[in-house]
């Protein structure tokens, strides 16, 4: 009996999905289907040019200027969309008022709302004769059909990834924490700026990264508030759509191939810094 006592006890949790095999399969499998098989095709196309062909279809000066405004209204973008959503993720965390789970409902949207039909309702809003356009308009600002309209679009359509990417983050903080400062005799102020705002640096590049890298390939909304000018408020994913327009497929699929690579630099470099603040972190504590 003392034996059979001593015996560690063995908790065996039952498996609810099938075995480790199949279920890495039918996830490989679907991740091939919908992932790699359009990736592959992507690159199948931009391989019918040559070399030269190549670098003359992603280095023509009309696809360089919509890099530049893909890339700085996307930075901008990504800018407000921080600032903006840490101001949403600490009102909808810390405060409880009328109206708060409708506000945090709205927050999602950009994900919900076609891009197209967002794209649409800025546009006419943001116009010089729009509701609100038409303020803006009466000081000489240009909103709607312009760089600025752009920037706009973009902050609506990402601006949901750092808000749901902070919150939990808001959450799960120790009030304790806070409590000790304070008795301390931290400030508000010093609260924030050296208790919480640190824990939320890594929250806050993988929410930034991940709207930035959304902001790369917006096209729905973009398109319908740029204006579409060329040299001024072409963004690269319309140059694709250009391309696809004038029937030349491989250059449309490498001016796409320079996107993908660029997203899947921007993530990797992601991974690597955030790995790399979550060690500061633990040194530093």
């Amino acid at each position: 009996m003392v034996a059979i006592a001593s015996r560690p006890l063995l908790l065996i949790r039952p498996a609810v999905l099938p075995g480790f095999g199949l279920s890495l399969g039918v996830s490989s499998f679907f991740i091939t289907l919908i992932i790699l098989f359009p990736v592959s095709a992507l690159f199948a196309y931009s391989a019918e040019l040559s070399p030269a062909q190549y670098w003359q279809a992603i280095t023509d000066p009309r696809v360089l200027a919509s890099y530049r405004v893909t890339l700085s209204a996307a930075l901008y973008a990504t800018l407000a969309s921080v600032l903006i959503g840490l101001l949403l993720a600490w009102v909808t965390v810390r405060y409880d008022f009328a109206g708060r789970r409708l506000l945090d409902t709205l927050i999602d949207l950009p994900f919900a709302l076609p891009t197209a039909v967002a794209g649409l309702t800025l546009s006419v809003l943001l116009a010089p004769s729009g509701w609100v356009g038409q303020w803006f308009d009466a000081v000489g600002i240009k909103i709607a059909y312009a760089y600025p309209g752009i920037v706009i679009a973009m902050t609506f359509t990402s601006l949901p990834f750092v808000v749901r990417t902070l919150q939990p983050v808001l959450q799960d903080f120790a009030e304790e924490v806070e409590e000790a400062a304070r008795t301390l005799g931290a400030s508000r102020l010093q609260i924030f700026w050296r208790v919480i705002l640190p824990t939320m640096i890594p929250a806050l590049f993988t929410g930034g990264a991940q709207s930035f890298i959304r902001s790369l390939g917006e096209f729905g909304a973009v398109v319908m508030i740029a204006g579409n000018i060329p040299f001024r408020t072409e963004v690269s994913s319309l140059m694709i759509f250009v391309r696809l327009q004038e029937f030349e497929y491989p250059a449309a699929a490498a001016i796409a191939t320079v996107i993908l690579l660029t997203s899947l630099l921007l993530m990797f470099g992601l991974y690597v810094l955030q790995g790399r603040v979550l060690r500061w972190q633990r040194s530093a504590g």
